[in-house]
C-alpha cells in the first residue's frame, strides 16, 4: 500500500510566499550593510559599529559567519518551496518565525544606516528571541534527515548564536554612542551575562552545536580583538576567551546527557 502525500493548503503556499518575500527583504537589507545602497554598517553614523569601536567588538575575521549564515538561508528558502516540503509540519511551524527573522535582521541593517543606535538594540534583541523561539521550535520537532539538519538546523543554529555574540557588541556600540563606555567591567558583565544566556539556552536545547560553535566563534574574535588588536585589554580577551571555552564545554555535556538519555529510552 503506497503513502498518498498530504495536499499542500492555501495556508502552506502563503508560508512558503512570505518565506520568499522575507528573503528578498533580506537581501536588500544587506545591500544597504555591505556599502552597495548605502554605507557599511561598520562605517554608519558614529563609526560605534566598527572593529575596532569598543571592548566588544569581535574582530573584523568574525562577521565572515554572515556568508555561511546567508548561504544557508538561500538554501533552506529554496528548499522550502519542494513539494514534500510544503506541508511538512517543522516548515510548518517555524516558517513564519523564519519570515520575521530576515525581516528583523534587514530592519537592524537600515536602522544601523541612520544611526539609530539604540533602536537597533531593541531589534537585535527582538531578532535573539524570535530565533529562541524557532530553534526551541526546531528542538521539539527533530529532523528526520541529513539534508533537513544542513539546511534548517544548522543554518537558524549558527544565525542564533551568532546574534547572541552580536547582542553583547550591540549593546556595548550604543553605550559608546552615548559616551558611557562600555569600560573594562561593564564589557566583562556583558560578555558573562551573553555567556549564561547562552549556556542556559544550550541546556534547553539539548547543547546543539550550531548555537555553541557561533557563539563560540563570537566571544572567540572578542577575545582576539582585544588581545591583539585595538582597543587592547587583555583581561576582558581572557574573559572572552574562558567564555568561549565554557560555552563548547556546556554543549559538550549537554549532548552527553541527551545521549544518555535517549540510550535509556531505547532499553
Amino acid at each position: 500500500m503506497t503513502e498518498t502525500r498530504q495536499r499542500a493548503l492555501p495556508t502552506d503556499r502563503r508560508r512558503q510566499v512570505w518565506v520568499t518575500v522575507c528573503f528578498v527583504a533580506g537581501i536588500v537589507g544587506v545591500l544597504f550593510g555591505v556599502g552597495v545602497l548605502g554605507e557599511r554598517v561598520e562605517e554608519s553614523p558614529g563609526g560605534d559599529l566598527a572593529a575596532d569601536a569598543t571592548l566588544l567588538a569581535p574582530a573584523s575575521p568574525a562577521f565572515s559567519i554572515w556568508t555561511v549564515i546567508y548561504l544557508g538561508l538561500t538554501a533552506y528558502t529554496v528548499y522550502q518551496w519542494l513539494p514534500e516540503q510544503a506541508t511538512d509540519r517543522r516548515h510548518r511551524a517555524i516558517g513564519g518565525l523564519a519570515g520575521v527573522s530576515m525581516l528583523l535582521n534587514a530592519a537592524w541593517l537600515l536602522v544601523t544606516q541612520q544611526g539609530w543606535i539604540w533602536v537597533s538594540v531593541a531589534v537585535i534583541l527582538a531578532l535573539a528571541a524570535v530565533l529562541v523561539r524557532l530553534v526551541f521550535l526546531l528542538q521539539t520537532t527533530p529532523s528526520y534527515g541529513i539534508a533537513e539538519t544542513l539546511m534548517v538546523d544548522l543554518t537558524f543554529g549558527l544565525y542564533l548564536g551568532w546574534v547572541l555574540a552580536a547582542s553583547g557588541a550591540n549593546v556595548g556600540a550604543a553605550l559608546s554612542s552615548s559616551n558611557a563606555g562600555p569600560g573594562r567591567w561593564t564589557a566583562i558583565a556583558l560578555i558573562v551575562v551573553v555567556t549564561i544566556v547562552g549556556a542556559a539556552l544550550l541546556r534547553l536545547f539539548s547543547g546543539r552545536f550550531a548555537v555553541a560553535g557561533a557563539l563560540a566563534w563570537g566571544l572567540g574574535w572578542i577575545a582576539i580583538g582585544r588581545l591583539f588588536d585595538e582597543p587592547s585589554d587583555a583581561l576582558v580577551g581572557i574573559v572572552a576567551a574562558v567564555c568561549a571555552v565554557v560555552i563548547l564545554a556546556v554543549a559538550w555535556t549537554s549532548q552527553e546527557r541527551r545521549a544518555v538519555i535517549d540510550d535509556r529510552i531505547a532499553i
